[in-house]
Formats: structure tokens, sequence, C-alpha cells
């Protein structure tokens, strides 16, 4: 269970969907018409599609692995390595929802310039978004922290069943298995597991996933950058924004006169720099917008 160490910013209580909602919808509509616009997605938008997030209103408290834990202790990488050889199939499993694939289709209707997400689970890819900037990383590369070389996360699999045979039978015999945000499980005793090294040099592989307390890579910065300063206004989507890994591009937004619009369950740390806010589900609410759009 990985995410970025940075200042953090804890979101009031739940608040209750807004009672105007289509109202609001429709004046998210407005702003888009004769616009582009940039999406900064975070968890609530997966939810939908059976990707537990972190930092919901109703999500269950989670300590997250941290990049020190996992380059430092070969014991933390052991306990990730046998947790993600579960919960990252379930992530491969999952499917892009409505608001996924409405996303993609406001792209291809030059609605939307592109989406930045700090997911790391795809789905807006497997959806059809092009113009596509993965904050995080995703799920489906691992890279050797001696070399570089990278290596799908299928192949990875492949591996990891060899050698340890027999242990998703086992896990799968001690009852149901809680799936964590981040092609993670939750599991405790996980002594017995046996990690894979590089194929090219035997070296230490991680995820190619931003951990807590880990930097998101300069070029990812930069496209993101890119894609806020050619768009005409911002829309915040599922994401509370905790950390300044995606919050930085609501100030950018900003500070370039730039509308920025949320669409959250629940207040969010860009609500005051909001010019317009929505509390709602994203499926329900992107739904609406659509609607309008149409009209």
């Amino acid at each position: 269970m990985v995410r970025i160490r940075e200042t953090a910013w804890t979101p009031a209580e739940r608040t209750q969907p807004d009672p105007d909602l289509p109202d609001r919808a429709a004046a998210l509509a407005d702003l888009l018409r004769g616009r582009q616009a940039t999406m900064l997605t975070g968890a609530g938008i997966s939810t939908p599609s059976g990707i537990p997030d972190y930092r919901g209103p109703d999500s269950p408290g989670r300590t997250p692995m941290t990049y020190q834990q996992f380059v430092g202790d070969p014991a933390f990488r052991r306990h990730y390595w046998a947790r993600n050889h579960l919960g990252w199939r379930h992530m491969e499993a999952a499917r892009p929802n409505t608001a996924h694939l409405t996303l993609a289709d406001w792209e291809r209707r030059n609605v939307v310039t592109g989406v930045i997400t700090q997911n790391v689970d795809l789905l807006h890819l497997k959806a059809g978004s092009r113009t596509l900037v993965d904050l995080h990383g995703t799920y489906a590369v691992v890279t050797c922290l001696d070399c570089g070389h990278r290596q799908s996360r299928w192949a990875l699999h492949e591996e990891l069943e060899h050698l340890n045979p027999g242990f998703l039978e086992r896990v799968a015999s001690r009852g149901a298995i809680e799936v964590a945000p981040d092609a993670d499980a939750v599991l405790t005793d996980t002594s017995d597991f046996r990690m894979a090294g590089c194929q090219a040099c035997s070296g230490v592989l991680k995820p190619d996933i931003v951990y807590f307390g880990e930097s998101v890579p300069a070029a990812r910065v930069h496209a993101a950058n890119d894609l806020v300063d050619a768009s005409d206004l911002l829309v915040v989507v599922g994401s509370s924004l905790t950390v300044r890994s995606g919050y930085r591009f609501v100030r950018r937004a900003v500070t370039t006169g730039k509308p920025v619009v949320v669409v959250n369950r629940g207040r969010t740390r860009a609500h005051d720099d909001a010019t317009l806010t929505i509390d709602g589900d994203c499926v329900e609410v992107l739904t609406l917008v659509e609607r309008a759009l149409a009209r």
C-alpha cells in the first residue's frame, strides 16, 4: 500500500451530497462549453470499479509502506510482494466505469485535452483515454532499482508462481482477503514467501509506482503542467488532494487565472480555490454533466 509522503492535509468529515446536484452539473456543463479542460482524477473515480480508496469518507485507516522501508528492509519487500502477488490481479481484472468512459469520450470530442491521474489502475487507458499522465505510475510495470531493467507485471507473476507453488491456494483457504488500493492485498503472515530478483542483474525489483516518501519523476510533472497550461480550466474528479503531488496542479491553474472545478464526495483541499464544487458520486455527476452538454 503506497502513497507519496508530502505535507498532509486532513479533509473534513463527509458532507451530504449537494441537494441541487443537477443544477451544479449543469453549471459545469456551461463551463465546459466552448472550452477545453484538463481532468485531474483520484481514487474516487475508480471506487465504482471495485478498487477501494485510502482517504474516502468510508475508507478504513491504513498505514502505507514507505519507500525507505521497501528499499531498506528485505522483510518489508517480502511482505509487499506477497500481498501484491494477490492484489495486482484484482486490479488487472477491474474494468472502467461510466466516469472513465465519459472522460475518454470527451477527449475524442475535444472537450478534454487530457487526464492527469493519481491512480495506478490503468482504468483511464482501458477506457480509451490517450492523452494521459500516470502521475504515480502504474501497477503493470516492474523496475530494477539496480540496473533500471523494466519488465511487465505479468512476466513477474509467472516467476513468482514458480517460486511459490501453492501460495495462492494456502492464502485462499484462510478466508476472504481484503484488497487495498494500489495493487495490494492485506495479509499478515508472509514470512514463507520467496521474492524474485531482476532478470538482467538479480537486483531489487520495485513496482513502477511512486511510494510514500518518493518523488514524482520530473518528466511526469512537466507533462502534467503542460496539460494544465494548454487547457482553459481544470476539473478535479474524485480526489481530496490530500498530498501536494496533485494539489500543485490546482495551484498552477489558479495562479494562471484558470477556473477550477471540484467533483468529489466530501470537502477537499481545493475547495477554497474552486470556482465550482460538486459534492457527489463521480459517475452520477459526470452522467448529469453529459446529459446537460447534450441539451
